[in-house]
């Protein structure tokens, strides 16, 4: 995307802001903004750029602004009526947020950064780096490929160490009062030992599970001694040129606290997955492939907990990881950036990570990320952290603030049925105002989001997402601004499988809220009927309900969840290979693989039995002297357009096992990268809003087919079976 001129959207806001204020009639207002309106949709259509940007931005900022100054002037019931104003400047105040979060946004990333390459270092010039993989509960069969591929890292000799920071065996739990409990942790501790040992990895468990990732990774810290520090969570493997892309990057900047890049992932999250929405632009990639790169701009990208460079003595200035919120990252960030120190974004995806696979687990997440941003809003307020620009305090107050959204979604969905049900005038327009002002205001603001967010976001896809997520999280900010202190960090889990379709255990809400919206347009449409004096009014509610109907319409498709067999998703790989069955050594070529299993190509007239085991022989990419060995079992035979492939399971703990997945599946995570990439397509907003109907329709179905026939469907299983278990 072109960057906005920073000085021509100030000149277009401060244009917009003068002419916001005139009077006009309805019908002048209306006439102007169908105007402005058409305007846009033609500097849109025809991609203009330069000074066209300026005057699209400044006409939606005038839209903007005449709404929002319409209705806080005019809309708003009187004090007269108690409960209609209180409902009324609620409503508003959520209105007030959406438009502030709006001008927020744009001012974030209004000149995203495009950085070079960082420079390549000599053996000598190279600082000395220590890998962190902190660990809780994560099964082996997720955490030894991310071992083995940090192992694997292009680097000098001598100057890299790999720590696993393992919070499932920490000395509390090995000894806890509770045998079953003491046993697991031991049992773990023994098995991640183990495997430390077989890839040469550092493992380090502390005494007790202190303040969450944020102690761990300071137990990591006080245990190690490099200048610089690299966070992988325990399901991101990292490709073999992560520290060749990020490291130089230090040299030439002695302030430089942070080099973070992207989180890329293998799996849809479970929205993405339920709603069969495969052919979307991620819902990470607007804030990975925009909005860090618009912070980048203002010295205000910021850590977010994984994939990320951080130089040990700027950690060391402020005390380590911070963790007052449950956000340690962002807070980490922003603490170093008051400080005085600097970050920077490289958008090169080279890890490749697991997004929880449950909507339940999805929510547990998201319900994290929101407690912890609200409680820097709150706890650091860094509109006024002194040390800061002005520019990171904007852009850490934007970042902070857009996690209230569960606070104005929510009053927009229960909004109308205050006056639905209980006659409560929230809202005093006419229909032609409606369409005049509210109308023009929500074209105004899917056209800047078109304009702006495009290449990365769908039209809707926003609201869809905020109202799945707002169902949930709603009591959540509410209990943070009761007591900022009390949230808990909770391990998201990941490398669960679904064995049948399902309904979410925490789906019922989603159901009351979509029956109450039901319910609510029913009884207008009665009203409708019965009050021929209020249908103005009637028909502007209708409207805006049946909008809310949609969302709730596809939060029932969100939490019914599809079946999902495969933990973690196969990548196409390519390889040679040899399979030994017995004394008969057969080459083949890898065609895909995963964590679990892979699947090769066989000469032609080769064959293997179901059920044969065998093993897998492969050469070292970097030094073909040294052949990796595993046991496999096979498990399915196929035909594959250049002959017959065959499926084959790993069993057992084998370190050779983990090194040919790093090597073939995950040696260069851009390859996975644009194979999703070459999968999305872009879509417009007349498209973009016909899909979101059709889903709807679709998506309401299901969730009522689900609700009626398949509530009892099986459990899914809690987690990846682990190696020591999967033995054939």
């Amino acid at each position: 995307m072109k960057p906005i001129s920073i000085a021509g959207w100030g000149l277009a806001a401060l244009l917009a802001l003068l002419y916001a204020e005139l009077p006009l009639s309805v019908e002048a207002q209306l006439a102007i903004v169908v105007s402005a309106l058409g305007l846009m949709v033609v500097v849109k259509a025809l991609r203009l750029g330069g000074a066209w940007r300026s005057v699209f931005l400044a006409l939606g900022t005038f839209i903007v602004l005449r709404y929002i100054i319409w209705r806080v002037t005019s809309t708003v019931p009187s004090i007269s009526s108690p409960l209609d104003f209180a409902a009324g400047a609620m409503l508003v105040l959520a209105e007030c947020y959406c438009v502030t979060m709006m001008f927020l946004s744009l001012f974030t990333i209004a000149d995203p950064i495009d950085r070079p390459r960082a420079p390549l270092l000599s053996d000598d010039e190279a600082p000395t780096v220590d890998i962190f993989v902190p660990s809780y509960n994560e099964s082996l069969d997720i955490v030894a490929p991310t071992l083995a591929a940090a192992k694997r890292i292009t680097y000098p000799a001598g100057k890299l160490n790999v720590f696993l920071l393992d919070d499932g065996g920490t000395d509390a739990k090995v000894n806890s009062d509770d045998p079953a409990t003491a046993a697991r942790a031991l049992k773990r501790r023994q098995t991640m030992q183990a495997l430390c040992r077989e890839l040469d990895v550092q493992y380090l468990a502390r005494e007790e599970n202190q303040h969450a990732k944020a102690g761990n990774l300071n137990n990591g810290l006080a245990h190690s001694t490099g200048d610089l520090v690299v966070v992988f969570d325990a399901d991101h493997v990292p490709a073999q040129n992560f520290l060749r892309e990020t490291v130089g990057h230090f040299r030439d900047d002695k302030k430089l606290f942070l080099v973070q890049t992207p989180h890329f992932f293998l799996n849809p999250d479970p929205i993405e997955r339920n709603l069969r929405a495969s052919q979307m632009p991620t819902e990470n990639e607007m804030f990975y492939g925009l909005v860090q790169k618009g912070l980048d701009k203002w010295n205000a990208a910021f850590f977010c907990g994984s994939a990320a460079v951080l130089r040990r003595e700027a950690l060391e200035q402020v005390g380590g990881f911070h963790g007052s919120s449950i956000t340690e990252d962002a807070e980490s960030a922003l603490e170093l950036h008051s400080r005085g120190w600097n970050s920077l974004y490289v958008e090169t995806p080279m890890v490749a990570g697991l997004q929880a696979e449950k909507f339940d687990a999805f929510i547990t997440q998201r319900s994290r990320w929101c407690r912890g941003m609200v409680q820097i809003l709150l706890l650091k307020t860094p509109l006024f952290k002194s040390g800061l620009s002005v520019p990171q305090r904007l852009s850490y107050l934007a970042s902070s603030m857009f996690w209230l959204f569960p606070l104005s979604r929510m009053a927009f969905i229960f909004a109308p049925m205050l006056y639905i049900f209980f006659d409560l005038k929230i809202y005093v327009a006419n229909q032609q105002e409606f369409f005049a002002y509210t109308v023009a205001y929500m074209a105004s603001a899917l056209l800047i989001q078109s304009y702006i967010f495009g290449r990365v976001r769908w039209p809707w896809i926003s609201d869809v997402y905020e109202y799945i997520q707002s169902v949930m999280l709603f009591r959540a900010v509410i209990s943070v601004f009761i007591n900022p202190r009390n949230p808990k960090f909770e391990v998201t889990a990941k490398g669960q499988t679904l064995e049948h379709d399902r309904i979410s255990e925490i789906a019922l809400p989603y159901f009351v809220v979509f029956f109450m919206v039901l319910a609510s347009l029913v009884v207008l449409g009665y009203r409708f009927a019965y009050e021929p004096e209020a249908r103005e009014l009637i028909g502007v509610v209708g409207v805006w309900s049946l909008l809310n109907l949609i969302l709730a319409g596809l939060g029932l498709g969100a939490v019914c969840e599809l079946r999902e067999r495969r933990s973690v998703p196969r990548v196409d790989s390519r390889g040679a290979a040899t399979l030994v069955f017995g004394t008969e050594a057969i080459p083949v070529t890898i065609e895909d693989m995963s964590f679990g299993g892979l699947q090769v190509r066989l000469p032609d007239g080769a064959q293997i039995k179901p059920r044969a085991s065998g093993t897998l022989r492969m050469a070292d990419p970097a030094d073909p002297s040294r052949i990796w060995e595993t046991p496999v079992v096979g498990v399915s035979r196929r035909t594959l357009s250049e002959g017959r492939g065959v499926g084959l399971r790993f069993f057992g703990v084998n370190g050779d096992r983990f090194r040919i997945i790093a090597a073939t599946a995950f040696a260069d995570v851009g390859i996975v990268y644009r194979k999703r990439q070459g999968q999305v397509t872009r879509t417009g907003i007349l498209h973009g809003s016909a899909l979101m109907t059709l889903w709807c329709i679709v998506q309401t179905g299901r969730g009522l087919y689900y609700a009626a026939f398949r509530r009892d469907g099986a459990s899914p299983s809690a987690a990846a079976p682990s190696s020591e278990s999967s033995v054939a």
